[in-house]
């Protein structure tokens, strides 16, 4: 066994193969670049680094490599000189990675050699700081942070559902938050509505929403768009927007932006409240099924009835919004499975959680190839007078 640094870094030549910076310059010129994995430290990758390459520090090779890599897949590994990047080839081979090869001469070579760097744009140190354990997750990583920190993500309501989510998006650092909410804080609101205080009773939501979200995330801007969703501004307060997370209390409001959502291909995050039951779904347009594919029609107003009449549980909106906001944010990174095609069924007294499948149907007359997609007199369809009334067209 090696006993010395040396000796290990002789033992490591003898053991992982290595490539040179003109080769693996070619490979990626002609499109044949295998996966290379930077294990120096991330303030060296932030000065520079070869294009395409993932960053795994050494000290975290063991915790994160099996997120990036396969055990036979072709990995070439570098570090700043070339010495590091052996001895993690011997760790990688112990743990049973067998196509591996070590950048001679490391970055510092690539980079004399007149070879592309990429210099990423990074967090600041606050940044990283702040989302740090975000940072640590392999899906998300420092890239995933800077794209949400692009996000932008529109709230119809800053009441129990929209209370929830824009806290955790903003304490996940989307970098900018739109709330749609014509109402004022009222005393009522306040056993569910979290992010509203006692103190600013009779403020409009979405300002009190703003305080609150700008105290905890600073990183983090919020529009206030003080009005009623309707079929005349619909389209203009989702301009721009990434997602719409729906925390609606109402059937017009909910089809209105099902409607929108088609129109602008805009992902749609949808949750609804009662006494002690909650559902959430992900519509995304086209990809599978949408609002109408569920619910072609709204129920009757007598079977519908609001969480001012029924009432609601306080806590279950903060599980319905905080499961919004982690489909908002799996929506924005494109990781893990939504609830795309999927309606999940809370029941808060039994404590249990029932998915039903959701398929697109391809008949819809919202989004089937049939569909003449226009907005309609919402609240005259959900109260059923005139189910078939005139509808008032809307650019697709």
């Amino acid at each position: 066994m090696p006993r010395t640094y040396q000796d290990l870094l002789a033992h490591a030549r003898n053991e992982v193969p290595e490539i040179q910076v003109a080769d693996l310059a070619a490979r990626i010129a002609a499109g044949d670049a295998p996966l290379v994995v930077d294990v120096r430290e991330q303030s060296e990758w932030d000065e520079g680094h070869v294009p395409g390459a993932v960053l795994v520090p050494r000290g975290f090779l063991e915790s994160r490599i099996a997120g990036v890599a396969r055990p036979d897949q072709e990995i070439i590994l570098m570090c700043a000189g070339g010495n590091r990047s052996l001895l993690a080839g011997l760790t990688l081979q112990e743990m049973g990675f067998t196509n591996l090869l070590s950048l001679h001469g490391g970055f510092t070579r690539w980079k004399q050699s007149g070879n592309d760097v990429q210099v990423p744009r990074t967090l600041s140190p606050g940044q990283r700081a702040r989302y740090s354990r975000h940072v640590l997750i392999p899906e998300v990583g420092e890239e995933g942070q800077l794209k949400l920190l692009d996000s932008k993500v529109l709230l119809i309501g800053a009441g129990g559902l929209g209370s929830p989510a824009a806290y955790y998006l903003a304490a996940a650092g989307v970098g900018t938050i739109g709330l749609v909410d014509d109402d004022v804080v009222d005393a009522s609101n306040l056993q569910r509505q979290i992010i509203h205080t006692t103190d600013r009773v009779g403020m409009l939501k979405g300002e009190s929403a703003k305080i609150a979200i700008e105290a905890l995330n600073p990183d983090v801007k919020v529009n206030v768009h003080a009005t009623r969703v309707n079929k005349d501004n619909v389209l203009d307060l989702l301009s721009g927007y990434d997602v719409i997370v729906d925390g609606a209390d109402n059937f017009p409001t909910r089809y209105l932006l099902a409607d929108a959502s088609l129109m602008t291909r805009t992902p749609l995050v949808h949750a609804s409240i009662l006494r002690f039951e909650g559902h959430a779904s992900v519509f995304t347009p086209y990809e599978g099924p949408c609002y109408r594919c569920l619910f072609p029609e709204p129920p009757p107003p007598d079977l519908a009835p609001s969480c001012g009449e029924a009432g609601v549980l306080g806590v279950l909106c903060g599980v319905m919004g905080n499961i919004q906001a982690n489909e908002a944010i799996k929506v924005l990174l494109g990781i893990g499975d939504t609830l795309a095609g999927r309606l999940l069924v809370y029941d808060a007294l039994g404590m249990s959680f029932t998915e039903l499948k959701v398929r697109r149907d391809p008949h819809c007359p919202a989004c089937g190839p049939d569909a003449k997609l226009e907005f309609r007199d919402y609240e005259a369809w959900c109260a059923g007078v005139g189910r078939h009334a005139a509808t008032v067209g809307a650019p697709s």
